[in-house]
């Protein structure tokens, strides 16, 4: 039996290896477009992003993509804030307790593959096939 007493929940430094894990297994012809990603880990979302997404419970977003898509990308952009990817540390755990039928690694790997569509500028409904396939 395992002595729970020992164990302590992942940090966010474990929690962005697992998502650099994810990025690094991606297929060759979207790993190019992905190198320049920079990979956050706080444990909320801030308020306003709570308020801009109109969610109230803060443990109800797992992760966001913040940055431009590449289909909307343009040459002569002026260099701006690199795109990232947030993972929100708690919201992830309490997810992946309440699931209990995945483990924490495939849960950041599938919330990095929703965001990484995101940045590939995938439309919602190439995206909701991803969720669908999840479930």
């Amino acid at each position: 039996m395992t002595d729970w007493t020992t164990l302590t929940a992942p940090d966010a430094a474990r929690i962005e290896a697992m998502a650099r894990d994810a990025m690094a297994a991606l297929p060759p012809e979207f790993a190019t477009h992905a190198r320049d990603i920079t990979i956050h880990v706080a444990e909320f979302a801030p308020e306003d992003v709570l308020d801009e997404l109109q969610i109230d419970d803060p443990f109800e977003l797992t992760g966001i993509y913040d940055g431009v898509p590449l289909t909307e990308k343009s040459v002569s952009d002026q260099l701006g804030q690199p795109d990232i990817i947030w993972l929100y540390r708690r919201p992830l755990l309490d997810e992946w307790a309440a699931r209990g039928n995945v483990t924490l690694a495939e849960l950041v790997t599938h919330v990095v593959t929703h965001e990484m569509a995101h940045h590939f500028g995938w439309s919602d409904d190439d995206i909701a096939s991803i969720d669908r396939w999840w479930e």
